[in-house]
């Protein structure tokens, strides 16, 4: 679905609400204030609600926008604000479920015409809220990658490549959003935000006063509960992502690679490097003249313009696991392996870590050679100790969190044990540690026969929305995947699969 679709979709439900208004229940006070409320309420009860089946994609997304937002205000005069956004970034889990509750409910007040001042005022802000934070990472598309958003001065020609957010996350993994196409969405939006403004007291009321109040606390409770589900307890109930159950990835993957090879050079556009001038050149003509009208030392390629692939690259196209001991690529081994096999997804390891120091003895030797006596042309090295001196090292700490590792011993360990025991290869999964951190876990829960792998934190959020989770492959698909508070025993699994 485009976000045309959607767009007309709403605009059919808010016509049918205000119709019934007008003629069935003739309650209303102005028709296109009714349409407005409807319209604008049935998209933030559809927005938030593709958000609330999963409110760790949202808090993911979050993160994304607090990560952003430290790294420019950190180069800046008021540089003392960006140590609030890794405060934020922490905390972005319950950001997320407010926002979501906060948007939903919304949009029940303006349908049922609750609180009309209020939910003027609650819209505006909110719409406003949403046009500067797509609007700041749609304009970041003019900064190049070594200058700062607030260097006006070193902005160019547009390039989507420069966006660290390149999806809004306005709905969910529903609607992939580019943030230029969300802002002019929130852009438009701002119309009916202050129509409500000055037209407040036009706005209908449905029922009487306690009803609203009532439906609007109903709601909010139940969104509470439903959202929680959603993450704290269970896996969310509905999947958009493409790592849902039943996926086949190898076959999705073959897919998009025959795609993306299949996509032709259309022009090139490039840049006078004395006068910044951009021309955009069809690709027959720049290949035959490009050593001619547009050398390398005078012109610089700014970017290709490409036909659109037939299928759009998910993150499937960027699946990559890389062995931790010996560190070759296994993204081949899970999707072309026959048989069953598991993976642990872990996004983050949950464990404080400290730095001790600690001083060793350092010991220096002198290497000898020495003839074997009865023995043509062999030699001996003979060591001997030279100088013992003391040498600081720093040691980890990892303090890990005592739930987070009960899980793994409690839940994990004892499914790697009966997997392995039945040559079913066993993965761990891990994003955002060392090497080191690795083999602390390894050591701390006990592994054995297990492969550890790292992979990036983005993608391991994209496959399973828990940490840890667990998923079970088989030739190239996904068969199932849990939630760790969900996860059964070896034994239902195998009796189930």
């Amino acid at each position: 679905m485009t976000i045309g679709t959607l767009l007309l979709n709403i605009g059919i439900v808010a016509v049918v609400l205000t119709a019934l208004m007008v003629f069935v229940f003739k309650n209303h006070k102005n028709i296109l204030t009714s349409f407005l409320q409807n319209f604008c309420g049935a998209l933030f009860i559809f927005s938030g609600w593709v958000k609330a089946v999963d409110p760790l994609g949202t808090a993911y997304k979050m993160e994304q926008y607090f990560d952003e937002f430290y790294s420019t205000f950190s180069e800046t005069w008021i540089s003392f604000i960006a140590p609030v956004f890794p405060l934020f970034s922490k905390y972005a889990i319950w950001f997320s479920v407010f926002m979501i509750i906060f948007e939903i409910v919304l949009g029940v007040m303006l349908i049922i015409g609750a609180k009309r001042k209020f939910t003027a005022w609650a819209f505006f802000l909110l719409v406003a809220f949403f046009t500067v934070l797509t609007g700041f990472t749609f304009l970041t598309g003019y900064v190049p990658a070594d200058a700062n958003f607030f260097e006006f001065g070193s902005w160019a020609a547009y390039d989507k490549n420069n966006m660290k957010v390149t999806d809004c996350g306005c709905f969910g993994d529903f609607i992939k959003l580019e943030p230029k196409v969300s802002f002019y969405k929130d852009v438009f939006l701002l119309i009916p935000s202050i129509y409500f403004l000055y037209k407040w007291e036009s706005k209908h009321q449905l029922f009487s006063e306690k009803v609203r109040e009532l439906i609007s606390g109903v709601t909010t409770g139940l969104l509470i509960a439903y959202c929680m589900n959603n993450y704290v307890f269970d896996l969310p109930k509905m999947d958009f992502r493409p790592f849902k159950r039943g996926a086949d990835i190898r076959a999705t993957r073959l897919a998009e690679e025959d795609a993306a090879a299949s996509v032709q050079i259309l022009s090139w556009k490039l840049k006078n490097k004395s006068d910044g001038k951009i021309v955009e050149v069809p690709n027959e003509v720049y290949m035959k003249t490009f050593q001619t009208d547009y050398p390398r030392d005078s012109w610089e390629v700014v970017e290709q313009v490409m036909t659109k692939p037939s299928i759009e690259a998910t993150k499937i196209s960027e699946m990559e696991f890389e062995d931790v001991n010996e560190g070759y690529d296994v993204t081949f081994d899970i999707l072309d392996g026959e048989g069953p096999s598991f993976m642990v997804v872990c996004y983050k390891l949950d464990a404080d870590v400290s730095i001790e120091k600690q001083t060793i003895q350092d010991t220096t030797y002198n290497v000898d050679t020495v003839a074997v006596e009865g023995f043509a042309d062999s030699l001996l090295l003979v060591k001997s100790i030279n100088q013992i001196t003391p040498k600081e090292i720093s040691v980890y700490n990892y303090d890990w969190d005592k739930d987070y590792i009960d899980n793994f011993k409690g839940k994990i360990l004892p499914l790697s044990k009966a997997a392995i025991n039945d040559n079913i290869p066993f993965r761990v999964m891990i994003g955002g540690a060392d090497t080191d951190m690795i083999k602390a876990l390894e050591q701390e829960v006990g592994f054995e026969g297990v492969q550890f792998c790292k992979a990036d934190d983005i993608l391991l959020k994209t496959i399973v929305r828990s940490n840890p989770g667990v998923v079970l492959w088989n030739n190239g698909k996904i068969i199932d995947k849990w939630h760790i508070r969900r996860l059964p025993n070896y034994e239902t699994i195998k009796n189930k699969f």
